[in-house]
C-alpha cells in the first residue's frame, strides 16, 4: 500500500520513518538507508528503527564548501555512538558528469537516468542514489531493503528495493514505493 503525501517536504519525516519501519518489519527486513545531510533525519531514524542496521548517507567532502563536510563532526560521533554507520560520498547519480555538464553543455548518461527518476519525485531519485551510495560503500548484505529519501530536507519517500553497486545500476529492483509526495 503506497501513501501519498499531498506535498513534499520535511513534515512528512515522521510518518515516513513510522510506515517504512511497519512495512520492513512486516517483510522481514533489517536494513535501512536514509538520506541525512546534516543528521537530524538519521537521528529520528536511529530512534524508530529498533531491531535494524541504520545507515545514514550524507554529502560528500566539499558539496557546500571546498574541504568542508556539510554533517557537523559531533552529530556524526553522536550518530556513530548510536551504531549508526556513515556513508559520505560523491552522488552515485551525478558525481563527475554533474562538473562536466556544469562546464560544457550536452546529454550526460548519468543525469538522464537521474531526471528520469525524478519523474516520480526528486525523494525517489534520492533513496534509490543512497542505496547506491551505501553498496559501494560496502555497508549493505545485498538483501532487499527500506530506502529513505527526501525533497530538500527531512524525508517524504521510502522504497523497498533490491540494492546494488553502482556498477549494477540497471540489476536494482524497486520492489515496492511505500510512500511519497503526489504533487512535486
Amino acid at each position: 500500500m503506497c501513501i501519498c503525501f499531498d506535498k513534499p517536504g520535511p513534515e512528512n519525516t515522521e510518518k515516513v520513518l513510522h510506515c517504512a519501519f511497519e512495512r520492513g518489519k512486516a517483510l522481514g527486513l533489517n536494513e535501512v538507508v536514509v538520506a541525512s545531510s546534516k543528521g537530524d533525519t538519521a537521528l529520528k531514524a536511529v530512534k524508530v528503527f529498533t531491531g535494524f542496521r541504520v545507515t545514514a548517507v550524507t554529502y560528500h567532502c566539499g558539496f557546500k564548501a571546498p574541504f568542508e563536510s556539510v554533517m557537523d563532526p559531533g552529530v556524526r560521533s553522536d550518530l556513530e555512538k548510536r551504531g549508526v554507520h556513515i556513508v559520505q560520498a560523491t552522488h552515485a547519480l551525478s558525481g563527475l558528469e554533474r562538473s562536466l555538464a556544469k562546464k560544457h553543455s550536452g546529454i550526460y548518461p548519468i543525469l538522464l537516468v537521474a531526471d528520469t527518476l525524478r519523474l516520480f519525485g526528486q525523494g525517489t531519485k534520492v533513496a534509490v542514489e543512497v542505496s547506491i551510495m551505501a553498496a559501494d560503500a560496502g555497508k549493505l548484505t545485498g538483501a532487499d531493503i527500506v530506502s529513505i529519501g527526501g525533497t530538500g530536507r527531512g524525508a517524504d519517500t521510502a522504497l523497498i528495493l533490491k540494492p546494488v553497486n553502482q556498477s549494477d545500476l540497471f540489476n536494482m529492483r524497486i520492489r515496492e514505493i511505500v510512500c511519497k509526495p503526489r504533487d512535486f
